[in-house]
């Protein structure tokens, strides 16, 4: 029984390269490098068995085992690797031990230039291979350009796919609900439409749409309840954290608390009645990606904190939350954390990162 008992747990003990520490409000904690030698890593998603897979923007998906040894999976579809767009974000389904699914964001060709795209697929671990890959989602219609594809995914408690989608550079497309640019859509699992998303039989809406008014929305994470919370990228200043609700509007390109690279105002101001305030918002912008809001398994103090990742002053902020509210906390900066694309925890309470110029896969630990 021992015996069985310790080869369960190594399954979620992968095995560590190097090893730093980091300081931090709880003193120094342990961040040792699980894999290195990663191209423009993008997402990281943790499988049951202790294996992980991770997302290279170029459009390579990467299987790892629990020893860190790693194979490319086939199967996965074209991307078009151009600017921000690429190989996105990648989920296990919430029932992965019985269905094999996984859930893969990407910038996918289109006629009128590219547009974020959502897929599910089976993952055959042991082949590493997808099958039954079968598209969700598209987003209608694409815009030339590399930049603002979002894009993260979300299984909600109601078993439905949050999806986050940015812009694509085009401001009033935010406020346009013929168009899903700049929105959080919800879809089932089969890429049906919910009877009951808002817009629903609204003339000229896209179904889809569960919320609007988004600029560049990089991380996406249910707290404790199961409300959905995001982060997204403002222009100069004004990143912002958002709780997500049904049909509600959060304002871009209207109000923001950013103005343009050009130093010119954006909209008409900072609120708007009938458009949402953000819980939180950076000045200057951190370009925060990836969101994860942390159970308290391993660091108990930090039991429903936030912990977004910065691709500018390279570091992780966490934030405070008292019910609603947020407010900074801390930032945990080395040099491991250099452009942090993805957050992430772990099943044993440890924090998973991403970090793009360190080219590698990282976790903070007691």
């Amino acid at each position: 029984m021992n015996r069985l008992f310790a080869t369960i747990l190594l399954c979620f003990a992968p095995i560590v390269l190097h090893a730093q520490t980091i300081g931090s409000s709880l003193g120094s904690v342990s961040v040792t490098k699980l894999a290195g030698e990663l191209k423009d890593p993008w997402a990281v998603a943790i499988l049951p068995n202790g294996d992980y897979l991770i997302t290279e923007k170029r459009g390579v998906l990467l299987l790892f085992n629990a020893q860190g040894e790693r194979r490319r999976v086939s199967g996965v579809p074209s991307v078009e690797n151009k600017g921000q767009g690429g190989l996105l974000d990648v989920v296990a389904a919430r029932d992965f031990v019985t269905s094999g699914t996984i859930f893969i964001t990407y910038a996918k060709l289109q006629s009128g230039g590219a547009g974020t795209a959502l897929i599910s697929a089976k993952l055959d671990v042991g082949s590493a291979k997808l099958s039954q890959v079968k598209q969700l989602f598209e987003m209608q219609t694409g815009t030339k350009g590399g930049r603002h594809f979002g894009s993260r995914i979300v299984e909600g408690r109601d078993g439905y796919l949050y999806v986050t989608v940015g812009e694509r550079g085009d401001r009033p497309a935010a406020q346009d609900l013929s168009r899903h640019n700049g929105s959080v859509i919800r879809v089932a699992r089969n890429g049906g439409v919910p009877q009951d998303n808002p817009f629903v039989g609204t003339q000229n809406a896209q179904p889809e749409i569960w919320s609007f008014g988004h600029r560049n929305p990089q991380g996406a994470a249910l707290d404790g309840s199961g409300v959905l919370w995001v982060s997204e990228h403002g222009a100069k200043g004004g990143d912002e954290v958002n709780m997500v609700r049904r049909g509600k509007n959060y304002g871009w390109p209207v109000i923001s608390f950013g103005e343009h690279y050009s130093g010119q105002k954006i909209g008409e101001g900072s609120s708007k009645k009938g458009m949402e305030q953000p819980n939180f918002y950076w000045d200057p912008s951190i370009a925060p990606s990836g969101l994860m809001i942390y159970s308290g398994k391993m660091f108990a103090e930090w039991k429903g904190d936030f912990f977004i990742g910065a691709l500018k002053f390279d570091h992780i902020a966490r934030l405070d939350r008292s019910g609603s509210r947020l407010r900074a906390g801390e930032f945990l900066k080395s040099r491991e954390t250099k452009r942090v694309r993805d957050v992430r925890e772990a099943p044993d309470g440890s924090i998973w990162f991403l970090s793009v110029d360190r080219r590698g896969l990282f976790r903070i630990s007691r």
